[in-house]
């Protein structure tokens, strides 16, 4: 790849949003490893506490770019409000990485040492259906958390609970917190539970307060995680910054793939200006391990979170459709099919993968969409590298929607 055929940054310095989460990793590497500045790019990471932040601060310009959410750059407002959103993606920037954790106390009722798998239930199932026999007797006495309110997060925990055959809406509370205070609030009993990224989940596990009953992984697997954000405005005002900064997290991306790379990012993303903790809180997920509980062993999962394979980083308009679907059940409206095409066409850039791809020479899907939540087993898509099974937990078959 040639740099001096790029154009020229129309912006040298750029802000950037990031969370105290694992998946943050590629935005950091690229900080640390000289990503940025190999494109020509000043960068400052500013590490944020909320999404609702994030996303506020990106659409007023004091952010140029940050993570968020997959959900947010479709939804601003509840409904489609005449096909309007400030925010395109041209790049998601994880899958899975999230997990379910509840109190101590209140796994020590659901006895999760006796949720054994069967090909009939799963662990997971069953320990949603002995959380529901408790909430039988006391419906609406527990709250649990997730970190913003349209996110695979909350998806995948209301369709946690209602394999259990619990009403989300109806038998427990569901609050929105900053990742970063929820293991404080479920130490402290103002919640019993939450639905959030790493390492949250593992620092409640290791502080003793928490263990996980679930990741994301079985519950809706290849989950689309986070996307880099920036306005429609911001990016016709800078097409090259853009693509720049792209580029660097791409390739921040591929070199994360390796495992051995993966170790030596551990100490980097645990310094004290990104996720400032412990490198054995970080290290597990990072490495693809899992942590139920403080008294169990790590768990081998190289699918827990990921930022390359399975074309982790291409923003798949099928996905978006998925998330639209959700997001409109969980606000009660009826969406329609026409407007959501729209809005996904002009949210979810596939184009500007593609011409990032093209750059550094990478193969990419030549469609937009995929079959989604229908695959028992690794396939090729056209044009693509190998993609994961993608079957919810109980082996429901979401979505599917091929062109």
């Amino acid at each position: 790849m040639n740099l001096e055929s790029l154009s020229s940054a129309e912006k040298n310095h750029v802000n950037i949003g990031f969370m105290r989460l694992t998946d943050s990793a590629p935005l950091i590497i690229a900080q640390e490893l000289h990503f940025f500045e190999r494109y020509g790019l000043e960068v400052t990471l500013s590490r944020e506490v909320s999404w609702a932040k994030v996303r506020d601060k990106v659409a007023a310009g004091t952010l140029d770019a940050s993570p968020m959410l997959a959900p947010m750059p479709l939804v601003t407002s509840p409904g489609l409000k005449n096909n309007t959103s400030p925010f395109i993606t041209g790049l998601m920037l994880s899958l899975n990485g999230s997990a379910i954790t509840l109190a101590s106390g209140l796994c020590k009722q659901i006895d999760l040492g006796t949720n054994k798998s069967s090909d009939s239930c799963p662990a997971p199932v069953l320990a949603a259906q002995k959380l529901g026999q408790i909430i039988n007797v006391l419906p609406g006495q527990l709250t649990l958390a997730t970190a913003y309110p349209y996110s695979m997060d909350t998806f995948q925990l209301r369709h946690w609970l209602t394999l259990g055959g619990i009403c989300p809406d109806r038998d427990v509370k569901i609050i929105v917190l900053p990742p970063e205070t929820m293991v404080d609030n479920l130490a402290r009993g103002a919640i019993d539970g939450f639905c959030v990224g790493e390492p949250w989940n593992r620092v409640a596990v290791q502080s003793g307060i928490g263990s996980t009953v679930v990741s994301d992984y079985p519950i809706g697997n290849k989950s689309p995680e986070q996307a880099l954000v920036v306005t429609e405005h911001w990016h016709k005002s800078y097409p090259s910054t853009h693509l720049r900064l792209r580029l660097a997290i791409m390739e921040a991306a591929t070199w994360l793939s390796s495992p051995e790379n993966r170790q030596v990012a551990v100490p980097i993303i645990a310094q004290q200006d990104y996720l400032d903790l412990p490198e054995h809180i970080i290290e597990p997920a990072l490495l693809g391990c899992s942590l139920d509980s403080k008294q169990g062993g790590l768990e081998e999962n190289p699918d827990f979170i990921f930022v390359n394979r399975y074309e982790a980083g291409f923003p798949w308009r099928s996905s978006a459709e998925y998330l639209l679907e959700e997001t409109f059940e969980l606000q009660g409206i009826a969406g329609d099919c026409s407007e959501a095409s729209q809005l996904i066409e002009k949210v979810y850039r596939t184009d500007l993968y593609r011409e990032a791809a093209a750059v550094l020479g990478y193969n990419c899907p030549s469609t937009d969409y995929k079959d989604e939540g229908c695959n028992t087993s690794s396939y090729l898509c056209k044009h693509a590298k190998e993609m994961g099974r993608d079957l919810f937990l109980n082996g429901e078959k979401y979505f599917s929607k091929q062109r």
